[in-house]
């Protein structure tokens, strides 16, 4: 039985971990931390300088910027300097007009960016930004979380210089998860204290309906709504979860702008511990609280299993996401705790090792996979179907499977991290 304080933990920290984000969250974490060197400056900065881990690098290269109809870090940069606002968070560039973007393409021709790879960033999620105007110099840092201000300085001055990682002596640290009370919180806790979450069904209900609206990245949600798609996949539950959630990937990836409800930092796993259980929810007409208490389920593993991998990590994050969706949809079937850990068990014999080859438009596509093993595990679930301790990486215990996942994403890749970075930033040249 969860105490009453835990219940107060476990509100403040889905309150943290699920969060409005304007597109994708590395280069936006990029502008926010622009946006505050700049801020504390005072001025225009004459230079930026930026140094960036591996895995925030990676995912920043690919990914369309909101509001631009461009590509990468450079424009997410000069937005954060001309126009970013850092008290908004991830939606740091929400005010991102047209003027802006011809400001911003100007601020680049006239080469006041550098960015570099920082080889010894001491997390896996580091950015470091330097601007300089004049005979003054500020700088920012962000670790640790997309939105972490570590330290700040302008001149002289050091304003906040603080530890990376929280300390068993800080003050309301986090609340240690595990798949039972992510279960017993999500089913007991009064239904108006966790209502809020419908924002995040709404938020990206939205974004899947613009992305289906217009002809963002590969399209791939579009695809399955269309006759050819509807021809091989039918109009089922399945096609239609496979179809919305591929929909609101779509119109992020490729810099719609449009907010999205994140999870840990990443909006593709806020969309993919979303959608699927709305989807589903609604085809399979459950109550609006049986609905609430899924979504908790859902975004609540999700948060539980990225305390143990990290923010960033060589594992694709709709490993992490689909996880939680599978969980949420054997909760609307009708499943017990044991079922639900049977869906967790399912997941990770299943989707273990996808790589993160950095955020893109072809993210959906991996987000898709993801989705249709969380309803073909929860199927197996239901029917208390499950992989064994037997096999593979599974354990009995369904925490420690828990690890074992989050142990070869977090530590066991990293090997495979270097080796995918290298071939992101040296294919043009081979």
């Amino acid at each position: 039985m969860l105490s009453a304080e835990e219940r107060k933990s476990i509100i403040k920290l889905i309150h943290q971990q699920v969060v409005p984000a304007i597109g994708c969250t590395e280069p936006m974490a990029v502008a926010l931390c622009v946006s505050k060197a700049k801020e504390l400056l005072g001025t225009l900065p004459e230079s930026i300088d930026i140094q960036l881990s591996a895995n925030v690098l990676k995912n920043a290269m690919g990914v369309g910027i909101p509001g631009t109809g461009m590509i990468g870090l450079p424009i997410a940069v000069a937005l954060g300097a001309l126009i970013g606002k850092s008290e908004l968070g991830l939606e740091v560039l929400r005010d991102c007009d047209k003027a802006a973007v011809t400001r911003g393409k100007e601020y680049i021709s006239e080469d006041r960016i550098n960015i570099s790879l920082d080889e010894n960033a001491p997390d896996k999620l580091y950015i470091a930004v330097t601007c300089k105007a004049g005979s003054h110099e500020t700088e920012a840092r962000i670790g640790g979380e997309h939105t972490n201000f570590i330290y700040l300085h302008k001149d002289n001055e050091v304003i906040l210089d603080k530890p990376l990682h929280k300390t068993d002596n800080d003050e309301g640290e986090e609340v240690k998860l595990t798949l039972r009370k992510v279960y017993d919180f999500a089913t007991q806790t009064d239904i108006e204290e966790i209502r809020f979450i419908l924002e995040a069904k709404k938020m990206n209900e939205a974004a899947a309906a613009d992305g289906l609206r217009d002809n963002y990245g590969h399209q791939l949600g579009k695809t399955m709504c269309s006759p050819l798609g509807k021809g091989i996949m039918g109009d089922g539950i399945f096609s239609k979860i496979l179809s919305t959630t591929s929909c609101a990937c779509d119109a992020r990836m490729a810099g719609a702008m449009i907010p999205v409800m994140s999870n840990s930092g990443s909006g593709n796993q806020g969309i993919c511990a979303t959608m699927p259980v709305v989807v589903f929810a609604e085809e399979n007409h459950n109550t609006e609280e049986e609905t609430i208490r899924a979504l908790i389920i859902s975004n609540l593993t999700a948060i539980y299993i990225k305390q143990h991998l990290g923010s960033l990590s060589a594992l694709c994050g709709c490993v992490v996401a689909s996880t939680g969706s599978s969980c949420g949809i054997t909760y609307l079937m009708g499943g017990t705790y044991e079922q639900i850990s049977f869906a967790v068990k399912n997941m990770i014999a299943n989707l273990t090792g996808m790589i993160c080859d950095g955020a893109k438009p072809s993210c959906a596509l991996k987000l898709t996979t993801g989705v249709s093993t969380a309803v073909m595990s929860a199927m197996l679930a239901i029917q208390n179907k499950h992989v064994t301790s037997m096999e593979g990486i599974i354990e009995d215990d369904v925490d420690k499977s828990i690890r074992n996942l989050t142990d070869i994403g977090r530590n066991g890749m990293d090997e495979t991290d270097r080796f995918v970075l290298d071939i992101m930033t040296n294919k043009n040249s081979k």
